[in-house]
This record gives structure tokens, C-alpha cells and sequence, in this order.
């Protein structure tokens, strides 16, 4: 996935005082070279000399906004959302059914990863080619999985201690956090409008936050100092890792890096799993129903983690978490639907105010400013030639 950007080149001969008149709709660059200035085509101006002129040029701002690359990034991060709805919804199916093995049951995602992905790098790299990048680039990529594996089993374990506000609120941490390292790997320069579209986003799920208080959702906390601090640190590891896995897929192949989290992480998860919930295991019911909801849950997961890197190359790993706030609204309609739920009316608005949200992150800002996107395999694996990265 290619950026592309449209680009008129005008020139400044400042030695003999001529400057040329720069085109309609242009930014300037921070590069110089040779006393040459490039023009870099990103949104139109907002005109304010008249109110003709102003609708005219909000318009064209509009019009500037829906690309193929915005488009498929608005479209991306409602499924990325849509499938986290979908593993809330399977995980309370099988806590029903007496089947409440979390760390196990992120085992079969990672797993599922590794066997698709780890394969067809092998088929790129070669065997040999596959080690030495094992060898040598492994260690990063353990640290990947394990931030991520640690992350998810705490934020789960901060559902068990706190209460759904603390929850609600505190895993929004995450998108501040995710901003920071963006900014310390990619030296990303954020416009005021991008963070404005964040707190607009987070000014959404404030509302659902409201409407689940309003509506009696929430639940007593077992205790909320254990469970706040799991929830933080959680929500700090799931920042770090989308951040850091956007720095990995934006400069390597994504099945390299999808199939190296696989691997570390169903490693990783595996024991875990086996020193935690070796005896629950044994008290869970394993049956058609639980393996039926199990299936579903890893098929989301495995969506969700195959989504999100093409996420982050499209758009950004900040707007991938800020798209995720709308799956509260998705888990309403499972909940119409599936438990017959009674929506409270601030669900619809609140919607809405994260889809806005969304639209004025990159109201200025473009996605092509986020980072360059260059996949290339290691300059030390000699393997077969090929088209797409």
C-alpha cells in the first residue's frame, strides 16, 4: 500500500528576487534544497472574504476529504470496531456456559495467526532466509507479542476488579498513549483538528458512559484501586503495541510481522495459559455450543488482527483506536436483536458525535502526513521476488 500524494513544484529564485505565484490549494513543505521550495497539494483553504466564498471552500474541503485511502480507512475501522462488538458478545455466549478461560481462549487467535502467516513468510523468505530473520529481528517482535499478550490478559482481569465506568474511561488511555509513540518512532506532527477529533471521539463515548449510568448498567467494584491500576497499565501496553506495530508494518511486510506476533504470542499466551488456568480447564464444558462461540470469537479476532495493520498503513494507529469507540453502539444492536435490550436514546447521538469525530481527524490533516508507508523484507534475506508487500 502505496502513499501517494499529488504534488506541484514551484521555485524561488531568491538570489535574483523573482518569486513565481504558488498554485491554488498548496502547503509548503519544510524541505529546501538549492533554494528550491516544494508545494505540496493537501487541503484546500478555507476562504473567509465572503460568505459565497466560504460555503464554496468548505465544500471543496468536504469534497477533498472522501479518497480511496479515507474512504477505506473509515470503512476499516468500523470493522476492526464490528469485530471487537463481535468477541464481547461470543466471550459473555461462553462465560453463560460456564466457559470463562480468557487466556486460553486468546491462545487459538495467536495461533491462528502464526499457522496462516508464518508459512507464506517461509514461502517468501525461504526456510533459511525465515530463521535469520528470527535470529536477528525476533527479539523486537518478541517484545511486540508480549505487550500485547500482557495487555490483553490485564485488561481483562480489570473488568474482574472495578466497575464498567473506571473501565469505560480508563481504556481510553490508550489513544494518548498511542499519540506519544507515534510521535517518539515516527516524529508525526499532529494539527490542533486532530486532536480536536480526539476529544470529540472521546466526548462520544462520554455519552454512552452517561447512558449506562443512567440506565443502572454499572456494577460494584471488587476493588477498584487493583482494578483501575490493571485497567491503566493495560490500556498503556495496548498503546505501545499499536503504535509499535505501525512502525513495524509501515517499513516491513505485513505477513512478517503479523506471523511474528503469532508466533511469539502463541508461545507466550501458551504458558500462560497452561501455569494459570491448567486446572479451570479441567471444569470448563468443552462442547459443541462453547467450540461453536470459540470458532466465532478467534474468526473476529483473526479479522480484527489482520485489519488493523492495513489500518495503520492507511490511516494511523491513533485513528485505529478512536474508531474502536463506536463499538459500544454495534454491541446495542447485537443487543436488540439477540437479548431484545431497550436502547437509551443517547446511544444514536453518541454515534454520531464519534463518526464526526473521525471526520475532523483528518479534517486538515491527511493521511499521507501520518508516515511513510515503504514495506521492504530485510536487506539480509536473499528469497523469491515479489509484487506486493
Amino acid at each position: 500500500m502505496s502513499a501517494t500524494m499529488t504534488v506541484a513544484v514551484t521555485f524561488t529564485e531568491t538570489k535574483q528576487g523573482v518569486e513565481s505565484e504558488p498554485p491554488p490549494y498548496t502547503a509548503v513543505t519544510d524541505h529546501v534544497d538549492n533554494d528550491v521550495i516544494s508545494h505540496v497539494q493537501l487541503r484546500p483553504p478555507i476562504v473567509y472574504t465572503s460568505s459565497s466564498a466560504f460555503f464554496a471552500s468548505l465544500w471543496a474541503r468536504w469534497k477533498s476529504l472522501w479518497t480511496p485511502r479515507f474512504i477505506f480507512s473509515m470503512i476499516a475501522g468500523q470493522v476492526v470496531s464490528l469485530c471487537i462488538t463481535v468477541t464481547n458478545v461470543t466471550t459473555t455466549e461462553l462465560i453463560d456456559r460456564n466457559w470463562s478461560l480468557p487466556t486460553t481462549q486468546t491462545w487459538f487467535l495467536y495461533f491462528s495467526l502464526f499457522a496462516v502467516y508464518t508459512p507464506y513468510t517461509m514461502y517468501q523468505y525461504g526456510f533459511k532466509g525465515w530463521a535469520k530473520m528470527v535470529w536477528r529481528d525476533g527479539w523486537k517482535y518478541f517484545i511486540l507479542a508480549c505487550c500485547d499478550v500482557e495487555g490483553n490478559f490485564l485488561v481483562v482481569k480489570a473488568y474482574n476488579y472495578t466497575d464498567l465506568l473506571s473501565c469505560m474511561l480508563l481504556d481510553a488511555w490508550a489513544i494518548p498513549v498511542c499519540i506519544f509513540f507515534c510521535w517518539i518512532y515516527m516524529r508525526t506532527k499532529y494539527h490542533w483538528t486532530q486532536i480536536l477529533g480526539v476529544l470529540i471521539c472521546v466526548g462520544g463515548l462520554g455519552m454512552l458512559v452517561a447512558s449506562d449510568m443512567l440506565t443502572d448498567k454499572n456494577y460494584p467494584a471488587l476493588n477498584k484501586g487493583k482494578g483501575d491500576a490493571f485497567m491503566i497499565i493495560g490500556a498503556t501496553l495496548y498503546g505501545f503495541t499499536n503504535a509499535t506495530e505501525e512502525f513495524f508494518v509501515r517499513r516491513s511486510p505485513l505477513y512478517e510481522v503479523v506471523g511474528q506476533l503469532g508466533m511469539w504470542g502463541t508461545l507466550i499466551n501458551g504458558i500462560q495459559a497452561s501455569a494459570l488456568e491448567h486446572h479451570d480447564m479441567t471444569l470448563a464444558s468443552w462442547n459443541g455450543a462453547t467450540g461453536g462461540f470459540l470458532v466465532a470469537y478467534t474468526a473476529a479476532m483473526f479479522i480484527l488482527y489482520t485489519t488493523a495493520p492495513l489500518l495503520y498503513r492507511s490511516a494511523s494507529s491513533p485513528f485505529y483506536n478512536i474508531s474502536l469507540l463506536t463499538s459500544d453502539f454495534y454491541g446495542l444492536l447485537f443487543g436488540l436483536f439477540l437479548f431484545h435490550y431497550s436502547p437509551y436514546w443517547l446511544y444514536f447521538p453518541s454515534f454520531c458525535v464519534v463518526v464526526l469525530g473521525l471526520v475532523v481527524y483528518f479534517w486538515h490533516a491527511t493521511p499521507e502526513e501520518q508516515g511513510k508507508v515503504d514495506p521492504k523484507r530485510p536487506a539480509y534475506i536473499q528469497g523469491r521476488q515479489e509484487e506486493q508487500v
